[in-house]
């Protein structure tokens, strides 16, 4: 079925639809909506339906008058998607945004009983229509209701059409902010990705010369050691922790940004004390190092990768900031229907009351300097939370100074 009617030229006899004094604003804040020959929605669909009901015509439309034309973002009882605008109702009832438009019996109109939709379609006879206006006072169509014989609408109809129609422009304006806001998301989006991709590249591009500036410096130590005074070699010692320091910066921002490709990971039956054991022998523990795992030892089914990640970087935290002769560390776990809750508790340096809100932003540190002498970067918090909140859950700490701290996180559970 043809969606146009078919009517290219104004008529002759028939009087011409004036334009309003704003016009090139007017269609400016429609195009604004981006609404124009989008698909039928079933929030506008339902105001059409009501709106014909409560008026007992046949037709209702939510009509969007462009520049040549007027177009239905919704319709009830008609098949065509657009007509000219040169044969429009709404096009009239635009002209005065403030009142409602009605017309009885449009062939005793004058300025619709040549309208080709009133003689010879016999579609229009009675319309009543309510200008759509938005916040900045532009009409950009109307919420109208159509018969093809004459009729009169009660007050209490007026006023029902009305607020149907003020819920179709909030609806407009709805529809717009989440248009806006999925642009900014893909921008955001595509940003991530290129801050994702420049990492990676800088990361894999410093990772050998530092590793080059290690090895050589030792090298230089061995062949230069009888000669070297003992501050020249406090120098060689410091380029070489440097070095370290700068190695463990770069993996940790690689970490951080690709922290996102661990999200889509399959999810998968494991152990919790066998993921934990995987870390401990990754972090190299000391003798003078306990870690106690949960007696229990529950069987998890989540995203056993991005849930090591966390407890890598929380863990690694622990004994990093830790200032006591021997280290303690204990996991417990719980869980319900919808969670897996994790706590990790440590006897180290605590964190300061000041820095507990910040603690989780990207380049916050909470200490000074680790158990080494190193300061931190402020990333490996940063990223925890990040991948518990895309793991659908959520992360506190709580702390004393010089006595303890704790984290509690918990992830959704694979359903």
């Amino acid at each position: 079925m043809n969606c146009i009617i078919p009517y290219n030229s104004i008529i002759i006899g028939m009087i011409s639809t004036a334009t309003p004094i704003n016009e090139n604003l007017r269609l400016g804040a429609l195009k604004s909506l981006d609404i124009l020959d989008t698909k039928t929605e079933k929030e506008f669909d339902d105001i059409t339906a009501l709106a014909s009901f409560i008026c007992g015509t046949e037709i209702s439309l939510i009509s969007l008058v462009d520049n040549d034309r007027q177009w239905f973002k919704s319709k009830y009882g008609l098949d065509i998607c657009e007509t000219p605008r040169n044969v429009s109702f709404c096009a009239h009832a635009i002209l005065d945004p403030d009142n409602v438009m009605i017309v009885e019996d449009a062939r005793k109109d004058k300025r619709f009983s040549e309208n080709p939709l009133t003689e010879k379609e016999k579609l229009v006879i009675f319309y009543a229509g309510v200008p759509l206006v938005d916040k900045d006072g532009f009409a950009l169509g109307t919420l109208c209701v159509i018969d093809s014989k004459p009729k009169k609408l009660s007050k209490r109809q007026l006023d029902s059409l009305k607020a149907l129609a003020n819920q179709v422009t909030l609806l407009f304006e709805l529809n717009k902010r989440t248009r806006d806001q999925e642009k900014i998301q893909n921008k955001l989006k595509k940003r991530n990705e290129a801050l994702r991709e420049f990492a990676r590249v800088i990361s894999h591009d410093l990772k050998m010369p530092l590793a080059n500036i290690i090895t050589t410096t030792d090298l230089l130590k061995l062949l230069l050691k009888n000669r070297l005074d003992k501050e020249s070699l406090e120098y060689f010692e410091y380029i070489k922790s440097s070095s370290f320091s700068m190695s463990d910066y770069i993996n940790d921002v690689l970490a951080h940004y690709e922290s996102e490709s661990l999200i889509h990971n399959t999810p998968e039956k494991f152990k919790l004390n066998d993921l934990l054991q995987e870390i401990v022998d990754l972090l190299s523990i000391k003798p003078d190092f306990t870690i106690n795992f949960p007696e229990d030892d529950p069987v998890l089914e989540c995203n056993k990768s991005a849930l090591k990640q966390i407890f890598f970087n929380l863990i690694g935290n622990s004994i990093k900031y830790n200032d006591k002769k021997e280290i303690i560390v204990s996991i417990d776990n719980s869980m319900d229907e919808k969670f897996y809750y994790f706590r990790i508790t440590d006897n180290g340096m605590g964190i300061p009351n000041d820095k507990l809100d910040t603690i989780f932003e990207l380049f916050t540190t909470a200490n000074a300097e680790d158990r080494s002498g190193n300061k931190g970067n402020g990333i490996g918090l940063s990223t925890v939370k990040k991948l518990v909140e895309n793991l659908g859950g959520s992360i506190e700490v709580s702390s004393q100074e010089k006595v303890q701290t704790i984290f509690d996180f918990s992830i959704k559970r694979s359903n």
